[in-house]
């Protein structure tokens, strides 16, 4: 008995050992080796002389402020864009793909047909093959050696074009998009008939069916609702490949990456730890920095008085003269930059509206013979702060224009005594006057004490500095949007309707924004499908799916738990 339990331990301490210096092996292969990059615009350094290592499996978070230069090191990973000096490179069939944050489809194809160019490799190899079949079937010089090697040509890529498991495509396009959030009857539609986002979704189905060793996403969320993101995330953690992510959607980034690579003031810094741990090692980091920083003022300041106050003794010259060289040879310590101003977005008071500012009567809506939802029935009280989530095209949107009173709807749809709405949707950006300069679009809705901060608050929203003085009608859309979100901030209203406002912010400014709206005491309606920015937020949620409205007395992660969707496999069971 002892000689086999002496063997059983001998057997697994050697499968250990294989399964340990296998791990070694693969935790180390190498993706991507970015060494001494440097990029220069117009005279200024955005990155010096960074190095770093893409790891097999690695899921990175690339984190830093709004023009700290993450896109455009995305970009050079990707090789669409070179450095001014440094070099990146890549194993010899190294895949990578790449997401940017803006790109269109061309619209001659069915969404099926796009998604599938993910396979064209694929297609090539099997066009070659019945081309040198059908060059066969038409020769007659069987005993050449010319035929004989046609048919080794043959034979070879016949044989691999057999053994790649992707030769049965169809059901891997099935399943991608539909994890995607498109339906069946979307398959054979053209692209034209679909909006950029879902456009995006295409784009995205054609990067994850390649199977690439390296995906670099730049905000691959912004275009995707609840489910899909679930899904995004499931799809990524159990593919195993390298990924390098930039995401303003905090739970995402939390959910899916192992590594944070923060860029700021030119260099990078490398945490082996997702976004959450990062943050307090970053904050652990710039105290010390903080107090190094202090310490050095401080003996400089103490070298400088002794200089001064000995110059022009004669027996404290050599002593005052090295103290010279010392300070003339002295490296700075500097502190990376971060924003300490604890601006808080404060509401104006709100109108006091009647105790329901929306019932909903038995509410439908259709578009010809396609059914979005019936039968819809809820009251929100006064001060309530709800969220409605689903699945893109399940109507969402759309009840908010039935509250709005911009569509005609089954049902009835009652707003309370005094309700004041205050609307912010993804076309409400191209309302402003284009002629006004940022400032002065804000200067004109600012009242009280926050009309001293004005500065502050556009600094928070990313228009700090010359952005101020630009005209609205240079802005790009997201500059729109994120203006257009400060200017209703500052109206006063009893009831706010925010249709996915998070998708251009970055997460301190989402931070801005949450903490203003638990603060506002009017009713808050948000359509969104930032799980992070909910959470806290919202004491209710509105289910749109199914052509129904459900209504669950909880918090969004309460909800999410209940329905069971936090990974692919629940959500799949859902659609069958």
């Amino acid at each position: 008995m002892l000689r086999m339990c002496l063997r059983w331990l001998f057997v697994s301490c050697l499968r250990s050992s294989f399964f340990l210096c296998n791990f070694a092996v693969r935790k180390f292969v190498i993706m991507i080796s970015v060494d001494g990059l440097t990029v220069e615009f117009s005279g200024s350094t955005l990155f010096e002389n960074i190095s770093f290592q893409v790891n097999e499996s690695d899921r990175i978070a690339l984190m830093g402020k709004n023009g700290a230069g993450k896109s455009t090191l995305l970009k050079i990973l990707a090789g669409v864009q070179n450095p001014t000096r440094g070099s990146v490179t890549a194993p010899k069939g190294t895949v990578i793909a790449y997401l940017p944050q803006h790109l269109m489809t061309e619209d001659h194809r069915t969404v099926f047909e796009e998604a599938s160019l993910a396979f064209e490799e694929l297609f090539a190899m099997e066009r070659e093959i019945e081309r040198m079949n059908q060059e066969l079937s038409e020769r007659t010089d069987y005993e050449s050696d010319s035929y004989m090697e046609l048919i080794e040509k043959v034979s070879t890529l016949s044989e691999k074009f057999y053994s790649i498991e992707e030769t049965n495509y169809e059901a891997d396009v099935e399943k991608t998009l539909l994890g995607l959030g498109f339906v069946r009857e979307d398959f054979n539609k053209p692209t034209s008939q679909f909006s950029g986002g879902w456009r995006m979704r295409i784009e995205l189905a054609k990067l994850l069916l390649r199977k690439p060793d390296v995906l670099l996403l730049d905000e691959p969320t912004n275009h995707l609702d609840i489910e899909s993101i679930q899904w995004l995330e499931s799809f990524l953690v159990e593919s195993g490949k390298a990924v390098i992510v930039i995401s303003h959607d905090r739970a995402f980034v939390d959910n899916i990456t192992t590594r944070t690579i923060e860029v700021t003031m030119g260099r990078i810094y490398d945490y082996k730890v997702n976004y959450s741990h990062y943050l307090e090692l970053r904050k652990e980091r710039r105290e010390q920095q903080q107090k190094a920083y202090d310490e050095q003022q401080k003996m400089i300041a103490e070298t400088k008085e002794f200089i001064e106050r000995f110059k022009g003794t004669y027996s404290k010259t050599l002593q005052v003269q090295s103290r010279v060289k010392m300070l003339e040879k002295l490296e700075i310590l500097e502190v990376d930059e971060e924003d300490t101003s604890a601006l808080r977005l404060k509401f104006p008071p709100s109108p006091r509206s009647g105790s329901f500012p929306v019932i909903a009567d038995r509410v439908g809506k259709s578009y010809g013979d396609h059914l979005v939802f019936k039968d819809a029935s809820f009251t929100i009280a006064r001060g309530e702060k709800v969220a409605f989530v689903g699945k893109n095209g399940e109507g969402k949107s759309t009840m908010v224009k039935c509250i709005m009173n911009e569509i005609e709807h089954e049902g009835t749809l009652t707003l309370g005594h005094n309700v004041m709405i205050g609307y912010f949707a993804q076309n409400q950006a191209s309302l402003m006057d284009g002629e006004l300069t940022v400032f002065q679009t804000i200067d004109d809705v600012a009242k009280g004490e926050i009309r001293n901060k004005i500065k502050d608050l556009l600094g928070a929203f990313m228009f700090g500095g010359e952005n101020s003085t630009k005209k609205v009608k240079v802005l790009s859309g997201g500059e729109r949007t994120r203006l257009a979100m400060i200017k209703l901030l500052l109206e006063p209203v009893n009831l706010l309707i925010l249709d996915e406002p998070t998708n251009h912010l970055d997460m301190k400014t989402k931070d801005i924004l949450k903490a203003a709206l638990k603060d506002f005491d009017g009713t808050l309606i948000v359509v969104s499908h930032d799980r992070d920015f909910l959470d806290g937020l919202v004491t209710k949620v509105y289910e749109f799916g199914h052509q129904r409205v459900t209504e669950h007395l909880e918090g969004i992660y309460e909800f999410l738990k209940k329905k069971k969707m936090e990974s692919l496999r629940e959500i799949e069971r859902k659609d069958r």
